[in-house]
């Protein structure tokens, strides 16, 4: 598959960090799943993926949780 962003290169199966951030919350999620882009750098995850980091980080900052960082 060609990247969405750049339309330069084949996206290729790799690992990522994703940050979330809000209000004073921050939380960064290390060795994500990912597909990256070789020329532009761009990283895509897959929607299971990226429910479950999106609920991950919502149960973090609704237990008061005010930074951490951990891996996938």
């Amino acid at each position: 598959m060609i990247c969405l962003i750049c339309r330069q290169a084949e996206i290729i199966d790799g690992f990522t960090s994703i940050a979330f951030e809000r209000e004073e919350f921050r939380l960064l999620i290390n060795h994500v799943p990912a597909h990256i882009c070789p020329s532009c750098g761009e990283a895509i995850v897959d929607e299971d993926v990226a429910i479950q980091l999106i609920s991950e980080a919502e149960d973090s900052f609704e237990q008061g949780m005010r930074e951490d960082v951990r891996e996938y």
